[in-house]
């Protein structure tokens, strides 16, 4: 029971002092899983994030069922899920409840104007530091990817099928040729 309290009480911290949505809670999660607690490596907290990504729903919650499960199966799970969550509804809730007193106040808009910034930096952090193991082929393909959508137009979900095909087209490929 010890583990699923602690596993609860990071999250919800977590949950609780993150604004900006998921991409925004990740180095918070990975300075409590990996500097913090030393629950998991960062080698396993990477291929973890890659599957977090990759799963349909929110980055931060997918993040947090992975880790609680490693660390404590489907309890774990959901006692990271519950902590990660349960901040934020209360705070929506209230919000909800109150926002129409004070929707036009020119302070609140001045606060979540200033917010902003910082939520662009919560993201751009963590993207450097997982860049910096890449292979330098990675930085051509994330720079054409950029161009293609920005420049060009090209739909990201296209993009991100092409890659998979391509993807599952080169390991079938390795496979083939027992190159690994």
């Amino acid at each position: 029971m010890g583990r699923l309290f602690e596993l609860f009480c990071s999250f919800f911290k977590i949950g609780l002092f993150t604004f900006g949505g998921g991409y925004a809670m990740i180095p918070l999660i990975r300075r409590e899983v990996i500097d913090r607690k030393g629950w998991i490596a960062e080698a396993e907290f990477l291929d973890l994030l890659t599957l977090a990504q990759s799963a349909p729903g929110p980055i931060s919650l997918n993040t947090s069922v992975f880790v609680g499960y490693k660390m404590a199966g489907f309890a774990g799970a959901l006692a990271a899920i519950l902590g990660v969550v349960i901040p934020s509804f209360v705070i929506i809730l209230f919000i909800a409840i109150v926002f129409t007193d004070f929707r036009h106040n020119p302070f609140v808009d001045a606060a979540f104007k200033g917010m902003r910034p910082a939520v662009v930096a919560l993201i751009v952090v963590p993207v450097i530091s997982l860049a910096r193991g890449l292979n330098r082929v990675f930085y051509a393909v994330i720079a054409v990817t950029a161009l293609a959508i920005w420049h060009w137009g090209w739909s990201p979900v296209g993009i991100l099928l092409g890659a998979a095909v391509a993807g599952i087209a080169w390991e079938l490929f390795i496979a083939k040729k027992g190159i690994r």
